[in-house]
C-alpha cells in the first residue's frame, strides 16, 4: 500500500516538473519556437512561406495530457473545422443582407504607402501609451492589471498561433473581413477539406461564430490554472494589433446595420424595449418585419437615450456593437504593437501585412466607402440635443483621446 501511494505521488511530482519546466522554456525561447517531434505530432504539409511563428496541436495536446484532459474548445488551434460546403465566392451575394445594403466596393485597388507610415503608428502608440500613463484621463477600469480583466472581458482577443498574431476585434471596424484574415492565417475553417485561402470565399455565417476562433477566453478550459500565464507569454512573444474608428460614427454605424435593417434578433433584444421606454409603445409586434410595416423603427435620439440610460449598464453591459474600445480591447493593460484606423484601412492593412510577412500570401479584403465622418456627424446628431451630446461624448471620451481623435467640439456647443 505505501509502495503504491510514493509511485502515485512520484508520478504526481513528475507530471508537476515537467509542467513547470515546459513554462520556463516556454518563457525563455517563445512558444513559437516550441515544437514537439512525437507520437503527438501531426505532421502539417508544407506551405509556399514558413511562418517564422508557429505553435501547432503539439502543444496542446502534450499540456492536455499532462494536466488531466482538460476539455478543449469547440476549433482549437491545430484542428481544423469543417463546414457545410460554401459557394464559389464570397463576394456580393454570400456577404449577407447587410452588405448588400450597405454597398461595399468589390474592386481591387492598390492601398498607396507614404513614407511616413512608420512615423504614423509610432504616433498612434506613443498617444495611447502616453495617456494610459496620464493621470489627468481617468476612466473605469483603466487602472486595473491584466490579472484583474475577467475571464469573459478577453473574448474579443483572437489567437493566431501559426504567426504569433494576437487581434482584438472591435465591431464595426471592418472586423468581419479582419476575422476572414484570422481564419485564413490560422487555417481553422475548412472548405470542402481543404483550408480556406481567399477571405472574401469565407461566409459570413462562418466568419461569426464563435468556435471558429480561438479566443483569450477560452484558455480556462484548456489550460486551467496557467491560462493567465499562457496568456501572458503569448501578450509577450506575439504581434497585437486593433483597428479603430471614429467613436461617434460607429456609434452611427453600429445604428445604421442593427436597427436600419430588418434584425430579428436585435430588434427584440433592443429595439422593443427601447421603443416601449424612450417611445412610449405598449404594444408591439413579436417580429422585425411586423415593426417595419408598421412604421414602428427605433429613432437614432432613441438609441442615444438608450446609450446615456443609466438603467442600460445596471442591467447588462453594452452591447459588444456599441461598447467602448477600451473596454473590449483594454489598450492601457496590453501594449498594442499597431494601431489601424479605418479612415486610413487601405494604408493600414497593407501596411500591417506586411509587418506579419504574409502579404505575398493574401490581401485584405476591398473595403466599404462611405460618407465622411464629418458629414455622418453633422447630419445624424442635428436633432440630437446639446446636453445630451456632451453626455454622450464624457461617456465615449476615453476612445476618442486613447486613439487620437479630435474632440468634435462643433457638436458640444451652440
Amino acid at each position: 500500500m505505501t509502495k503504491t501511494r510514493l509511485f502515485r505521488l512520484w508520478l504526481v511530482l513528475g507530471s508537476v516538473f515537467m509542467i513547470l519546466l515546459i513554462i520556463v522554456y516556454w518563457d525563455n525561447v517563445g512558444t513559437a519556437h516550441f515544437y514537439l517531434h512525437t507520437s503527438l505530432s501531426r505532421p502539417r504539409p508544407p506551405e509556399p512561406q514558413p511562418s517564422p511563428a508557429r505553435v501547432t496541436s503539439d502543444m496542446d495536446d502534450f499540456l492536455d495530457k499532462l494536466l488531466g484532459g482538460v476539455t478543449k474548445p469547440n476549433a482549437p488551434p491545430g484542428k481544423r473545422t469543417a463546414r457545410p460546403p460554401a459557394p464559389a465566392s464570397g463576394r456580393p451575394g454570400l456577404g449577407g443582407q447587410e452588405e448588400s445594403v450597405r454597398g461595399y466596393d468589390w474592386s481591387s485597388r492598390a492601398a498607396p504607402q507614404g513614407p511616413d507610415a512608420d512615423a504614423r503608428q509610432a504616433e498612434r502608440r506613443s498617444v495611447l501609451r502616453d495617456f494610459c500613463a496620464n493621470t489627468s484621463l481617468a476612466f473605469p477600469t483603466k487602472e486595473r492589471s491584466f490579472d484583474d480583466i475577467p475571464n469573459y472581458e478577453l473574448n474579443h482577443l483572437i489567437v493566431d498561433d501559426r504567426h504569433g498574431v494576437i487581434y482584438c476585434y472591435v465591431p464595426k471596424v471592418a472586423c468581419t473581413n479582419w476575422k476572414r484574415v484570422m481564419i485564413v492565417l490560422s487555417e481553422s475553417l475548412l472548405d470542402r477539406g481543404a483550408p480556406y485561402r481567399d477571405p472574401l470565399d469565407i461566409p459570413r455565417e462562418y466568419v461569426h461564430n464563435s468556435s471558429t476562433h480561438l479566443t483569450f477566453n477560452k484558455f480556462w478550459r484548456r489550460y486551467g490554472r496557467f491560462s493567465r500565464h499562457l496568456m501572458k507569454v503569448k501578450l509577450k512573444k506575439y504581434t497585437k494589433f486593433l483597428f479603430v474608428r471614429d467613436p461617434f460614427v460607429r456609434l452611427i454605424s453600429a445604428f445604421r446595420s442593427k436597427f436600419e435593417l430588418e434584425n430579428e434578433e436585435f430588434y427584440r433584444r433592443f429595439a422593443v424595449p427601447m421603443l416601449r421606454a424612450y417611445a412610449n409603445h405598449s404594444s408591439l409586434p413579436t417580429s422585425v418585419s411586423e415593426a417595419f410595416r408598421a412604421g414602428l423603427r427605433v429613432s437614432f435620439a432613441n438609441f442615444i437615450q438608450y446609450l446615456l440610460d443609466p438603467r442600460t449598464e445596471r442591467l447588462a453591459p453594452f452591447n459588444e456593437h456599441w461598447r467602448q474600445v477600451h473596454r473590449l480591447c483594454h489598450p492601457c493593460q496590453i501594449e498594442y504593437d499597431f494601431v489601424g484606423k479605418l479612415e486610413t484601412l487601405d494604408q493600414d492593412a497593407a501596411q500591417l501585412l506586411r509587418l506579419l510577412k504574409v502579404d505575398q500570401r493574401l490581401h485584405f479584403p476591398p473595403s466599404y466607402r462611405n460618407r465622411t465622418a464629418s458629414s455622418w456627424e453633422e447630419d445624424w446628431f442635428a436633432q440630437i440635443p446639446l446636453a445630451w451630446r456632451q453626455q454622450l461624448y464624457k461617456l465615449y471620451e476615453a476612445d476618442f483621446v486613447l486613439f487620437g481623435y479630435p474632440k468634435p467640439e462643433n457638436l458640444l456647443r451652440d
